[in-house]
């Protein structure tokens, strides 16, 4: 399974936000599309970071509610890991836990066409084993 099997089934949609809509609005954002994360982008296309919930929570953290007010460019994460349709699963899965990320933005040459999620990887693996199950018990009830 490749991630571009991920993005047929899930669709492409990415909810994108500006580096200087504030952290509050970021919120608004992330509850109106019930999402975890969105990509940071100048213009739509070009990333320039990840933000997501979990930023949300250190900054807080450090810095208090006041960061609410902040600009999300302060908060992003802007060290990426990105994907391409052609990564594998596996590859990709890898990825997520090498670098502690759950969203992953996927790119086909310099195009941002997509991201995936850790729950959209967990969904695929259930959906694949969920098949694989119903075909072993196909091939077991049909005499092997």
């Amino acid at each position: 399974m490749h991630v571009r099997d991920v993005l047929h089934h899930k669709g492409n949609s990415v909810v994108t936000v500006p580096p200087d809509l504030t952290v509050h609005g970021l919120l608004a954002t992330l509850t109106e599309h019930n999402i975890g994360a969105v990509l940071v982008t100048d213009d739509g296309m070009d990333i320039v970071g990840v933000a997501s919930e979990r930023d949300v929570v250190r900054t807080l953290a450090a810095r208090g509610p006041e960061v609410l007010n902040a600009p999300v460019r302060e908060i992003m994460t802007t060290d990426l890991t990105v994907a391409a349709p052609g990564d594998t699963l596996d590859r990709l899965m890898a990825q997520m836990t090498e670098r502690r990320v759950r969203h992953i933005p996927v790119l086909a040459d310099g195009a941002l066409v997509g991201i995936v999620s850790i729950g959209d990887v967990v969904k695929t693996r259930m959906d694949e084993l969920e098949s694989e199950r119903e075909q072993l018990i196909g091939y077991i009830s049909s005499g092997g």
